[in-house]
């Protein structure tokens, strides 16, 4: 379509407008500053005292601070708008990193790190649902790939940035410094677009629920696919060390850039033929990428391993949350991100253990 001066009008299905990428780009600077802290904290736990049982504490409640919030989270769109959710979540976060340089003991360290799941929980699942709405209904499996995108990439580049900084300066750039990127963070969440206001009569039905039941069958898939990351995400390294690979940190840019260009194509599918077109390749990758790092005995092999694993995992991820929004209706996106990422949680949580 075309105005009278002959210009092309912008189309109702258009996908890279600035609130879409002002939403992804702050999603990823949000879990890059959580992935920078998951090497480096638990050396700050042992600089200030705390014992093996006190660094694992640490890491499990945050875990567990952030499942327990997140059925919250529909129930309190009866108060507040969506947006104003989200960036009270990212600011959560921020004021939590930027805390933890003045923590002096394991006590209030603990504190602060239930305080800071609390936030993680509420920004996570806001972040998802902000930029489901935002994407054109029928580009939601696409849209919702590139989304993904910026959470791989953060994933993949935080804990190196995190002990970057560490090698080169000390925990109060690390933890300042970080404070400041979620600041930036909460500023483009700003910056994006409102979120729709819930009609009066959708928000009284506005309920805590610890399990948004029609998204169960997908939301057990995304369990076990954590199970499975986690060994990748937590032993890894050891492994790698038994097997004298060096290159940990380009296996994990390998999964990071393979995720990145499964998803240019997986989205599409999903969106013209369902999940089931990119579960099931992309679970046969991600297996064969476990046989190929089990046998593996060089570098090359790592690397395919990656490869294959990037591939999977990249396709399986995005579409398990695609599936799960398009299970229910707009006003309860919340729930199903809840249970989503809840299951997956567990999944890795439980997979480490």
């Amino acid at each position: 379509m075309k105005n009278v001066s002959g210009s092309k009008l912008p189309t109702k299905n258009t996908l890279w407008t600035l609130s879409f990428i002002l939403v992804v780009i702050s999603n990823a600077l949000l879990f890059m500053i959580f992935e920078m802290l998951l090497p480096t904290l638990p050396l700050f736990v042992n600089e200030i005292g705390g014992n093996a049982g006190a660094i694992g504490l640490i890491t499990g409640v945050f875990m567990v601070s952030a499942i327990l919030i997140r059925p919250f989270s529909g129930y309190l769109l009866r108060i507040v708008n969506k947006k104003y959710l989200l960036i009270l979540g990212i600011l959560i976060n921020a004021v939590s990193t930027g805390l933890y340089y003045y923590a002096d003991s394991v006590s209030l360290l603990l504190i602060i790190r239930i305080i800071h799941g609390a936030g993680f929980g509420l920004a996570s699942t806001y972040f998802a649902t902000l930029a489901a709405e935002i994407i054109p209904k029928d580009r939601r499996g696409e849209g919702l790939g590139y989304f993904g995108v910026g959470e791989t990439v953060a994933i993949s580049i935080g804990p190196m940035i995190g002990i970057a900084i560490l090698n080169v300066s000390d925990y109060s750039r690390l933890f300042l410094g970080g404070m400041a990127v979620l600041i930036l963070s909460a500023f483009m969440a700003i910056l994006s677009k409102k979120s729709t206001e819930l009609k009066r009569d959708v928000q009284e039905h506005q309920t805590i629920k610890i399990i948004e039941m029609r998204v169960l069958f997908p939301s057990l898939l995304i369990l076990m696919a954590g199970l499975a990351a986690s060994g990748i995400m937590s032993f890894l390294s050891l492994y790698a060390l038994e097997k004298d690979f060096n290159g940990v940190g380009w296996f994990f840019f390998v999964v990071a850039a393979t995720s990145f260009l499964v998803r240019l194509i997986s989205g599409k599918l999903f969106d013209k033929h369902g999940p089931s077109i990119i579960l099931i390749p992309g679970s046969i990758l991600a297996f064969l990428g476990f046989i190929v790092l089990y046998f593996a005995e060089s570098a090359f092999f790592f690397y395919i391993a990656a490869a294959l694993y990037g591939l999977g995992f990249g396709a399986i991820f995005p579409a398990i949350q695609t599936w799960c929004i398009s299970l229910v209706q707009e006003h309860e996106h919340e729930y199903a991100m809840s249970t989503f990422f809840n299951f997956f949680d567990i999944g890795i949580g439980g997979g480490s253990l």
